[in-house]
């Protein structure tokens, strides 16, 4: 991962879920799990560089699978 986590992700939003999310073939098929859902928040992320940033964070999530596939969307400050 290009960045760590340094707080819980907070604002959490649901941006997508069943038949809308268009990955959900695919993460069924590597990851296993239904009711799959894409998700995002704000959290304050320490980069490869060392900056320690706000950024706002998407992620998948289902139930037993947890969450997976983090990335940063944009940086906030």
């Amino acid at each position: 991962m290009y960045f760590e986590l340094l707080s819980e992700i907070g604002s959490i939003e649901k941006i997508a879920e069943g038949n809308s999310l268009r990955a959900q073939t695919r993460l069924r098929r590597l990851y296993g799990g239904n009711n799959w859902r894409k998700l995002k928040g704000v959290a304050r992320v320490e980069l490869l560089d060392g900056t320690v940033r706000d950024a706002e964070i998407h992620w998948y999530e289902a139930h037993g699978v947890g969450r997976l596939e983090l990335k940063i969307k944009r940086l906030l400050d």
